[in-house]
């Protein structure tokens, strides 16, 4: 079974993430979208389109507890259902809760150091 397939986001909080995002687009040129984050596409002739989220926070942002990081790494799965179910058979901090959007299905694991992990499985064709 495949476990993880890449990098799907890399979320963290900040005081302000408005400017923060002025900071990304003026100084490193990230065309930062209305929502508030950036889509970076990648994929080739040769491979499978897909995309890496970059994405701040608000600092009261609850998304990331029970975590008291301040970032999150997204990693893109292949199967959710099957890892979600191999990491609770090896004994992993796995919450219970999982989500699905037009964006895709997603679920969370708390790693050893107390870091939510967020997992997503991408719709079909991303």
């Amino acid at each position: 079974m495949k476990r993880v397939t890449g990098i799907g986001g890399i979320f963290f909080k900040s005081p302000d993430p408005k400017r923060l995002c002025a900071w990304y687009r003026d100084h490193l040129g990230l065309d930062v979208a209305d929502w508030g984050g950036v889509i970076f596409s990648w994929g080739g002739p040769d491979s499978t389109p897909g995309m890496t989220l970059w994405s701040p926070f608000a600092a009261d942002t609850e998304y990331m507890a029970p975590s008291s990081a301040t970032f999150m790494v997204n990693f893109r799965v292949a199967d959710l259902d099957a890892l979600l179910a191999a990491l609770r058979a090896e004994g992993c901090n796995v919450l219970d809760k999982t989500d699905a959007s037009e964006q895709g299905r997603f679920g969370w694991v708390i790693d050893p150091d107390g870091n939510k992990i967020e997992l997503w499985e991408p719709p079909p064709g991303q």
